[in-house]
């Protein structure tokens, strides 16, 4: 599975982006899309994770639930993370990823997309 990040800017604060991950490949039902981002001197972290098969299965950090929205298009093989409310602190390279199941951590996805960078003016 290779993965394609996209849609990442500047955008002022309050304001909304959304951000696209297109996979190439056939992603098995039971696998899951995440997203983490990794701000300039930190650790890379746990954004949010959905479940690739028809139940939906979704899951946020706090620092982003009620913020961000994840959702995937099966047909398109893409999944998107819709930002809105963002913040200053939201600052980061956001990256997809894929694991054979719903995974909060790093270590536990194969496959990385190259990531795409998001700037929040104050």
């Amino acid at each position: 599975v290779q993965l394609q990040a996209s849609g990442g800017g500047l955008v002022q604060a309050g304001g909304p982006l959304r951000l696209s991950c297109a996979a190439s490949g056939r992603i098995s039902s039971n696998y899951a899309m995440g997203w983490f981002r990794q701000a300039p001197g930190k650790e890379r972290e746990f954004v949010a994770v959905i479940r690739w098969g028809d139940i939906y299965v979704a899951d946020y950090s706090i620092s982003v639930k009620g913020r961000f929205t994840i959702s995937k298009d099966n047909a398109k093989n893409t999944v998107y993370l819709q930002m809105d409310s963002l913040e200053p602190e939201d600052t980061a390279v956001y990256f997809c990823a894929a694991a054979p199941y719903l995974g909060r951590t790093a270590r536990e996805y194969g496959f990385w997309g190259q990531g795409t960078l998001v700037t929040v003016s104050s």
